[in-house]
């Protein structure tokens, strides 16, 4: 048994990751039960593990006794290389006066796109992403345009698999799919309308470094307005050229998921 662990296979580190890893931006507080669930071991090994989590304050308890992501935590996350953000985010702000739209920054993480920096205003319609929040690519704008400039092997792979259908809306043919990943690479950016939550269109386009997508910049509207998606195509791409220019200024030419981008990564992903 490695480490020690009473579960063949596990080692604490991996069982303490899996504990970890449990919690997500749809599970934000969880119960000792749930992480059993969650993470498939024993509840008696979750106890005594978090026990000692919450001791180091790498989670906390609610007044219920929930489970939450604690402090220390997010003291290692804020040490994490951020250069991608730090380049953007001028041209976010840019972007967001401009335009008075929700705006976000994405990256490909394996066959999901992460939320890594958004603004919006009051006025702004509500969003189901958030930052450090994954979603499919192909429903979202800035999943399309990331696709559309990942290779050919990748794209295929993505394309044959069961793919989600968040709403009536959702293009799950491959073949039409294919074609609107075409057109994205032709003119520049993606939209969507009411794919991945009613009411809701959104416009994106790649950073493109060397010919390489190292994330998007994506704005989101009401439906109602999806019409207007073209006027915001040209500060748009604007704003990516800019941030395309400082990262290869400042030598930041691929995605902070590099590895778990790499084909073996993603391939397993994709099967």
């Amino acid at each position: 048994m490695a480490g020690g662990a009473r579960e063949p296979g596990r080692t604490v580190v991996s069982r303490v990751l899996a504990i970890l890893g449990a919690f997500d931006v749809g599970h934000q507080l969880l119960s000792l039960s749930d992480l059993a669930a969650r993470t498939g071991m024993p509840l008696s090994t979750v106890h005594r593990l978090v026990g000692e989590l919450v001791d180091q304050q790498a989670l906390g308890r609610t007044p219920e006794g929930r489970l939450r992501v604690g402090p220390r935590l997010w003291e290692l996350g804020r040490l994490a290389p951020s250069r991608l953000e730090d380049l953007a985010r001028p041209w976010l702000h840019e972007l967001f006066a401009v335009t008075g739209e929700n705006v976000h920054l994405a990256v490909r993480d394996g066959t999901r796109v992460l939320y890594v920096d958004m603004l919006h205003g009051p006025k702004a319609v509500p969003l189901v992403s958030r930052v450090g929040s994954r979603l499919p690519m192909h429903p979202t704008g800035v999943g399309k345009a990331l696709l559309a400039h990942e290779p050919a092997w990748f794209v295929r792979a993505y394309l044959g698999r069961e793919l989600e259908r968040p709403t009536p809306f959702t293009i799950t043919q491959p073949g039409r799919l294919a074609r609107e990943l075409a057109a994205v690479r032709l003119q520049g950016y993606a939209v969507t309308v009411e794919e991945m939550s009613p009411g809701t269109c959104s416009i994106a386009a790649p950073i493109l470094v060397d010919d390489r997508a190292v994330a998007a910049v994506g704005a989101v509207l009401s439906a109602h307005r999806s019409r207007e998606l073209g006027r915001l195509a040209e500060p748009l791409l604007s704003v990516t050229g800019e941030i395309a220019r400082a990262c290869g200024r400042a030598g930041v030419c691929e995605s902070p998921f590099t590895q778990r981008n790499s084909p073996a990564y993603a391939a397993r992903a994709t099967s």
